[in-house]
């Protein structure tokens, strides 16, 4: 349960980004080519780098661990990857799409913000159990802090 509750905290700070790349998109139906055809962003790459690199130092990861967390890193990167096609599909038929076109799109988002936790959660769990606890303990508490910050933030 711990585990789910850090990744669900990873997730969702890495997912706060592709959300605010659109404050109320409408969408359609859309091929997959124009999914696949979402371009990177590199401010948003150097962001979720950034975001990377931080929390690899917040967590102390050690030179025995890095092997584990080069593949929390990479599923980092590709589920704010595969976030942002999502979001992108919804920006590109803005106007052009109905009501039920908008909720099947927030569907499609939702549905992929869960399946990024999932495969955080695969990803970090080895990890996790690889840490002293001391080490799960500081994790923990990193994973609080932001947690406490997101929600502080949606109650402003």
């Amino acid at each position: 349960m711990r585990t789910l509750t850090v990744a669900t905290f990873i997730s969702t700070m890495l997912l706060t980004s592709a959300f605010a790349k659109s404050p109320m998109p409408a969408t359609g139906s859309v091929s997959d080519a124009t999914i696949d055809s979402a371009k990177s962003n590199p401010k948003r790459d150097a962001n979720n780098e950034k975001h990377i690199k931080d929390l690899h130092a917040k967590l102390k990861i050690t030179s025995s661990e890095e092997v584990l967390w080069m593949t929390v890193a990479q599923t980092m990167r590709d589920n704010v990857a595969q976030i942002d096609k999502i979001v992108d599909k919804r920006e590109s038929l803005i106007g052009n799409a109905s009501a039920i076109d908008d909720l099947n799109a927030y569907a499609d988002v939702a549905q992929a913000h869960a399946d990024s936790v999932k495969k955080l959660v695969t990803a970090f769990a080895p990890l996790y159990a690889a840490m002293p606890d001391a080490q799960k303990k500081l994790a923990d508490e990193v994973f609080m802090q932001r947690a406490h910050g997101h929600m502080e933030m949606k109650n402003k």
